[in-house]
C-alpha cells in the first residue's frame, strides 16, 4: 500500500517504493510484520531522549571526520540507552518497530541513489520536519535507523543482511562501532544536553505535557469512561497515518483517522478512534444513526456485512457487533 499523492521528486518517490516493496518480501526475509506501539514516546522525557538522540544521530551524519562522528554516535548511543532504562519494555517495543519500519526506511533510502551530500541533506531535513510531528510513538523509526544504517554502510554495505528478526539493534550497533557505553549514564547524558539543543528541547517538551493533558483526559472519558461502541477483530486489516497519534495510558492508542476492514464490515473513523494495547479491539462513541447494512457516529461510518448488526447492552449503554 503506497501513501498517495506520490512526490514530484524522483529520488523521494523511489525511497517510497523501495520501503513499501520491502515490506511485501519482509516476511520471506526472516523479519516479522509487527504493529507496536511506543506510548513512552508521548511522555516528556520520552520525547526528549529521542530528540536528543535524533540531534546527536544529525550532527553525526554531517561530521567531517571518523573521530567527530563516533563522539556523536556515542552521544546519540548514551541518550538512548538513558531513554530506554526509564520505561520498562521500551528496550522491546523500540526495536521492533525499527525492524519493521526501520529497516524498511533504510532501504528505499539506499536503494534511492541520492549522492552523499544528497542524502545528509534529506535525512536531516527529515529529523527536523520530523519534530513537528504531534506524536513519536509509530513514526521515530523511519529517522532512527536510517541514519544509523547508512552510516555503518559506508564501512560495511551488507550490513543489514547480518541481522534478523531477533537482533537487538541498539547493541548491534554498540558493539560494531565498538562504542563505549558510560556507567554513569544519567550523569553522562545530563551533560551532553547542552551540545545538542537541550534546553529548548526540554522548554518545548514541558509546554507540550500541560496541553496533551487536556487532551488525554478528553479521549479518556469519550473511549473509556462514557458510553461508547467496542468492535473487537477477527480478520482485521488496518491504515492510517503514523504521525498524529495519541497515547492514552494504559488504555491503548488514539488514532485520529484510520481505516479497518474485517470479516464484518469496513470502519472509516474521521475524528479518533482509541486502539487497544494489544490490538484486538477499537472503541468508537456510540452511533448516532443506524441503518440496516450501514452505522453512523460523530466522525465515523461502519458499513456491515449481512452477517453482522450491533447492539446496546442495557446495563452499561455500550455498544458491540454481534453476529445475527
Amino acid at each position: 500500500m503506497i501513501m498517495l499523492p506520490l512526490s514530484d521528486n524522483v529520488q523521494n518517490r523511489i525511497n517510497l517504493l523501495g520501503h513499501e516493496s520491502f515490506h511485501r518480501v519482509q516476511p520471506t526475509l526472516g523479519f516479522k510484520l509487527n504493529n507496536t506501539d511506543n506510548n513512552h514516546l508521548d511522555q516528556k522525557e520520552g520525547r526528549v531522549y529521542l530528540r536528543l538522540e535524533l540531534e546527536a544521530l544529525k550532527q553525526a551524519i554531517q561530521a567531517n571526520s571518523i573521530k567527530e562522528r563516533n563522539q556523536h554516535l556515542t552521544a546519540a548511543l548514551s541518550f538512548r540507552k538513558y531513554r530506554q532504562s526509564l520505561y520498562n519494555e521500551s528496550y522491546t517495543t523500540e526495536n521492533n518497530l525499527e525492524l519493521n519500519e526501520g529497516i524498511a526506511e533504510f532501504t528505499g533510502l539506499i536503494v534511492s541513489n541520492r549522492t552523499k551530500k544528497e542524502t545528509v541533506d534529506y535525512v536531516s531535513k527529515g529529523i527536523d520536519d520530523f519534530f513537528k510531528n504531534s506524536t513519536y510513538i509509530r513514526s521515530f523509526a523511519y529517522h532512527t535507523i536510517p541514519v544509523y544504517g547508512y552510516l555503518l554502510s559506508q564501512q560495511d554495505k551488507e550490513w543489514n543482511k547480518k541481522i534478523n528478526t531477533t537482533t537487538n539493534l541498539t547493541d548491534y550497533f554498540i558493539k560494531v562501532w565498538n562504542i563505549q557505553i558510560p556507567n554513569n549514564l544519567e550523569g553522562t547524558v545530563n551533560q551532553l544536553k547542552s551540545k545538542y539543543n537541550g534546553a529548548f528541547i526540554i522548554e518545548q517538551e514541558v509546554e507540550r505535557e500541560n496541553k496533551v493533558k487536556k487532551i488525554i483526559a478528553a479521549y479518556k472519558a469519550q473511549f473509556v469512561e462514557n458510553p461508547h461502541f467496542e468492535i473487537k477483530f477477527e480478520k482485521m486489516n488496518i491504515s492510517f497515518n503514523p504521525s498524529n497519534l495519541v497515547a492514552l495510558e494504559d488504555k491503548g492508542t488514539v488514532y485520529p483517522t484510520m481505516r479497518i476492514s474485517d470479516k464484518w464490515g469496513i470502519l472509516t473513523v474521521e475524528k479518533g478512534a482509541l486502539m487497544s494495547p494489544n490490538w484486538d479491539r477499537l472503541s468508537i462513541t456510540n452511533p448516532t444513526k443506524v441503518e440496516e447494512n450501514k452505522v453512523f457516529g460523530d466522525g465515523w461510518i461502519l458499513e456491515l456485512t449481512e452477517h453482522y448488526k450491533i447492539e446496546q447492552n442495557k446495563d452499561d449503554l455500550n455498544y458491540r457487533l454481534v453476529k445475527k
